[in-house]
């Protein structure tokens, strides 16, 4: 297999990196892989991962929701319940940070496109980019959106959009850095740029340890906090205007973490800790399983 090592710090350049944690991969392949922190930043990262010719094959199964929009089992289930609530605020959060009630909008990451598809019935005009084709069909089908492959960004002309939004999707990207520099490049001047992305710094990560389930290697590739996450936007010219948590994710993510576990009754065991991450991240929302990030352009 061919792999990626990360030998020096993407954030910060130092090679002053130290082993974090184990994790596996309980999603598709049972495989373990390391996890890297860098001693200078912080930043932490999947220290070693399949290249961009092979990591699809840990996206292909039928359970993977973003692309296939599955509803096979019990917490498949309650994704979409509370997905269809969260469209509606995440579609709010945008217009309330913006500024806007329409506008030019580039989704990137848009799975099988309902977020996309969500700002369209608003009156915004949308560009979707996703990496999967059958996703990008699920959207053509379900929704007649026209999602682009990922080459795609390479053709938008500079300041395109004035809101460009990745929901759980940065930490995905091989490519981190060339991709923040794209992303400066196709906001306007007065755009907002918003990055949703897990929070390895939450109550529940640090519960969980290395059975947290949205440490998802060796899909998600790197492990953000909210310090990392404002030193990327400033490296790369933003602003960080606001922080918002996401606190339905710890309920999801808890209860597949005490499936990674082994544990019985996870959707119990997992509603008891989300609960207790709700309250850690009412007293400061840093402690969120996943953050919202709205940046701005430094002018």
């Amino acid at each position: 297999m061919n792999k990626v090592r990360i030998n020096a710090c993407p954030l910060c350049g130092s090679t002053n990196i130290n082993h974090f944690k184990n994790c596996t991969d309980f999603y598709a392949s049972s495989e373990s892989f390391d996890l890297g922190r860098c001693e200078q930043c912080g930043f932490i990262f999947t220290h070693e991962f399949p290249d961009e010719k092979e990591i699809g094959r840990y996206y292909e199964t039928p359970d993977y929701i973003s692309h296939t929009d599955t509803r096979k089992g019990f917490m498949n289930r309650i994704y979409h319940y509370v997905r269809s609530y969260m469209l509606s605020k995440k579609a709010q959060l945008v217009m309330k940070e913006s500024h806007r009630r329409s506008g030019r909008i580039l989704d990137i990451g848009t799975g099988t496109g309902y977020f996309a598809n969500a700002m369209y019935l608003r009156g915004w005009q949308v560009e979707a980019v996703e990496k999967s084709p059958s996703a990008r069909s699920f959207a053509k089908e379900h929704f007649n959106l026209d999602v682009k492959s990922e080459e795609a960004l390479l053709d938008f002309p500079d300041a395109s959009f004035d809101v460009i939004t990745l929901w759980h999707v940065m930490e995905h990207l091989q490519n981190l850095q060339n991709t923040w520099e794209r992303l400066s490049d196709l906001l306007s001047e007065r755009g907002i740029l918003v990055v949703a992305v897990p929070n390895c710094d939450s109550y529940d990560a640090k519960k969980y340890g290395e059975h947290w389930a949205a440490y998802d290697v060796p899909r998600h590739l790197w492990h953000f906090t909210p310090a990392t996450m404002q030193q990327w936007g400033a490296k790369n010219g933003f602003i960080l205007a606001a922080r918002h948590p996401m606190p339905f994710d710890a309920f999801y993510v808890s209860m597949l973490s005490e499936k990674n576990k082994g544990n019985s009754m996870p959707f119990v065991r997992g509603l008891l800790t989300g609960t207790m991450a709700w309250f850690s991240s009412l007293a400061k929302k840093e402690r969120s399983s996943s953050m919202i990030y709205i940046f701005r352009k430094k002018r």
